[in-house]
């Protein structure tokens, strides 16, 4: 009598079956990696001329490059305090509002 088997002899070996989802899943894994540097990349930002009057700021959003220069000085405008900011010990920073005026308009 002829022995029919549905397998081969070399698939004898259960072992096969685990290599084979280890690929699987190295084959997922890289395209994860994948995905998350080609998302990451999009969006970047790079300081030039760091601490220089000169400075810059460039920032890369959605493909676009947009570029930020310091004017050499503190900076002025027109605006009013909105509070105090402490660092504690611990790291961490703690936002305390200014009270409002009782006699300013908003």
């Amino acid at each position: 009598m002829k022995h029919l088997s549905i397998l081969g002899d070399d698939d004898d070996d259960p072992m096969l079956s685990a290599v084979n989802l280890v690929d699987v899943f190295l084959v997922l894994v890289v395209a994860l990696l994948a995905a998350v540097g080609a998302s990451s990349a999009s969006d970047a930002s790079a300081v030039r001329r760091a601490g220089q009057p000169d400075m810059e700021l460039v920032v890369r959003e959605h493909g676009r490059e947009v570029r930020f220069k310091g004017a050499g000085g503190a900076s002025a405008g027109d605006g009013v305090r909105a509070g105090v900011a402490y660092r504690l010990a611990d790291g961490s920073v703690v936002y305390v509002p200014e009270p409002e005026a009782s006699g300013t308009a908003r």
